[in-house]
């Protein structure tokens, strides 16, 4: 009986096993930030080996595949080649040189694991390897390389590399799955989960003329990538189109680390609503307008910014309210401002909670007009609906946390991201390892390598237990 044939056969196990503060040691992983950004440059001189394969057991087979430590985290630090930073961070701009270059080295490693390359008309790089049963639909893996200006090294990309790995482990091993595999590295996650939305239809036209961070807008950021936005439409999947989707990502927060451990298994995914916010009072001279006198737009916007966090804050339950963007106009030292723009963003695990604390900022609005003798406008311009994983994704990831001995917890996502979307599509699940000190979007943002061998671990037999269930 083959290997590939008995991955078939075998059941997973779903139960649960105590926490252990303890893993084993993932031979081959460095071991610390420096050592990371030396293997980065020794990355891009191109002096980095292909590391052996590491030689863990996995429970019921004889010769289990096992993620290769090493050649994982030399993945990560060949990323930074392309956008890298001298403060460790990286700057690679969705449709930016730096992204192609990025790209173009993702499909290199693509297809040395045996994967069919294409890029679909959202622009969405997408590597599928076939499986044995022509009736199944394919299991999904990936995440993004696109970051923030003055990002970090590990937002996306570990999760990226992860993917990667997982096939170049598969195609190592020869191992047959049942399912089509997809590995994913999905266009302009920053700039709105462009390419993820796309395969469920949620790209709007007005989208395409947005300008993003790299200069380029999406309608021709798509086409810089190989995808025609004039078709967009056609990229889009049916819902029961996927067998799943499963993303390993950074927690970009302190709650694993915090608790000192070492798997999150996500619950759900936030949904995220943002509107543009416009006050306009009247401009007039600062010097000659007496205080009583002043419809001063600025000084009712920092009432708004007040009201929207005085909500989210007493208000019971986990939701959290932003103000994160403010200009006041004309912006002189010596005029009152008579107009102010400015965005909100509320974020909830549900979008009724989300519909709750809008309505009560805006009525807050409502009483700030009255006062301040104003007016306000809240457009919304933005929604990525809220995703809880699939109860069944969850139990396989906890249990393959377990049966590594990984000590794991349960937890929601309060980022948003691709998997998000995927979820309109069927069932999905989300694996986090930690971030230290709960940085991201930050040249600071960090992963050890060793959490990173063991969140591609996790997501290694969760794919194998997805494909066997």
């Amino acid at each position: 009986m083959t290997l590939a044939h008995r991955l078939h056969r075998s059941a997973p196990h779903s139960r649960r096993a105590p926490h252990s503060r303890r893993a084993p040691h993932l031979r081959g992983a460095p071991h610390s930030r420096r050592a990371f950004l030396q293997l980065s440059a020794l990355a891009a001189a191109g002096l980095v080996d292909r590391a052996l394969a590491a030689g863990r057991s996995l429970r019921g087979f004889p010769q289990p595949p096992t993620v290769d430590a090493s050649r994982l985290n030399a993945l990560l630090a060949d990323f930074r080649r392309f956008g890298g930073t001298d403060d460790g961070g990286t700057t690679r701009l969705a449709y930016s040189d730096e992204d192609l270059a990025g790209r173009d080295y993702a499909t290199g490693v693509m297809r040395r694991a045996g994967l069919e390359v294409s890029t679909d008309l959202a622009g969405n790089l997408i590597g599928r390897r076939p499986g044995t049963d022509p009736a199944a639909q394919p299991i999904i893996t990936g995440s993004h390389m696109d970051t923030v200006p003055s990002g970090g090294s590990y937002d996306g990309q570990v999760g990226s590399a992860a993917a990667l790995e997982v096939a170049l482990t598969l195609h190592d091993h020869d191992i047959a799955l049942r399912h089509p595999l997809e590995v994913i590295i999905f266009q302009n996650e920053e700039g709105g989960k462009t390419g993820s939305r796309a395969l469920v239809g949620r790209v709007f036209p007005f989208e395409l003329d947005i300008v993003t961070a790299s200069g380029h807008p999406i309608r021709d950021g798509i086409a810089r990538l190989g995808g025609d936005p004039a078709r967009l439409a056609e990229a889009q999947r049916d819902p029961g189109s996927m067998a799943g989707f499963l993303e390993l990502h950074i927690e970009q927060g302190a709650f694993l680390e915090a608790g000192g451990l070492q798997i999150g298994v996500v619950e759900g995914i936030v949904g995220i609503r943002r509107w543009n916010v416009t006050v306009r009072g009247a401009q007039n001279h600062a010097g000659t307008t007496p205080m009583p006198q002043r419809r001063d737009a600025l000084v009712a916007a920092a009432d708004f910014v007040r009201a929207a966090n005085e909500v989210a804050t007493t208000m019971p339950g986990r939701q959290v309210a932003t103000v994160g963007r403010i200009e006041a106009i004309p912006g002189a030292p010596n005029v009152v401002p008579g107009e102010v723009r400015a965005t909100l963003e509320i974020r909830d695990l549900e979008m009724s909670k989300i519909d709750r604390v809008f309505a009560a900022i805006e009525a807050g609005a409502r009483t700030i007009e009255a006062d301040r003798e104003v007016t306000i406008t809240l457009e919304q311009f933005y929604e990525s609906l809220a995703a809880p994983t699939d109860p069944r994704f969850r139990d396989i990831v906890e249990a393959a946390a377990a049966d590594l001995g990984y000590s794991h917890t349960r937890m929601p996502s309060g980022a948003g991201h691709d998997a998000q979307s995927m979820a309109e599509l069927g069932p999905v699940g989300m694996i986090f390892v930690p971030s230290r000190g709960g940085i991201s979007h930050s040249p600071d943002e960090y992963t050890a390598p060793d959490d990173i061998a063991r969140g591609a671990s996790v997501l290694l037999r969760s794919l194998l237990a997805l494909d066997r269930g």
